[in-house]
């Protein structure tokens, strides 16, 4: 799976800079924003999903976060809105276009992209309270995260060999799988 270790290590850093290694719900301060999220289940999920894409991954030298651009400098007021960025990222770019291998990492990204979908909500009621104020910082990192996700020749975590998995919303309001070249109802942003 060429290139398709990047987003997980984004992911990753981005977890370990908001989170602390505690398990279960976990209260994250974002500057004057507040969310609670199971970092459990994400942690769980995210690091089975992880093992078995990087034992596929062909390309292991490219690094979206440079040691140069850190992102453990980030102003607490700043972390809200890079969050959403990244978050926003990963539901419309890196779920969008991912191929699993097997039914079992399916559900297991389908369950992290609905823990993902539920801090976005989240962030979401805080950008419409002014809680969420995107800074000069923010911005920056963020483009440069993304201009470093762009270099890759190759969409991480994903093969067009084929329809694309997509994310639908169920009655009860998670999301499961269908078949198509739409996202559905995942491309809503904050």
């Amino acid at each position: 799976m060429r290139g398709s270790g990047l987003p997980l290590c984004l992911l990753s850093a981005v977890f370990y800079l908001f989170w602390t290694s505690s398990a279960g719900l976990k209260t994250l301060h974002l500057g004057s924003c507040v969310i609670t999220t199971n970092l459990h289940g994400i942690r769980s999920g995210f690091s089975e999903i992880r093992d078995s894409v990087q034992a596929k991954d062909e390309i292991i030298d490219i690094r979206i976060l440079r040691k140069t651009q850190s992102l453990q400098g980030t102003k607490p007021a700043d972390r809200c809105c890079l969050l959403h960025h990244i978050l926003r990222l990963y539901l419309d770019r890196v779920f969008k276009n991912y191929q699993p291998p097997d039914h079992h990492i399916f559900r297991k990204v389908s369950r992290l992209a609905n823990s993902l979908l539920t801090i976005k909500k989240d962030l979401r009621l805080c950008h419409a309270h002014m809680s969420c104020p995107c800074g000069e910082e923010a911005a920056e990192k963020y483009s440069q995260i993304l201009s470093h996700f762009e270099e890759d020749p190759f969409p991480p975590l994903s093969y067009f060999s084929g329809d694309r998995l997509t994310y639908h919303r169920t009655n009860n309001g998670e999301y499961s799988s269908g078949e198509s070249s739409q996202f559905g109802d995942m491309k809503a942003g904050l």
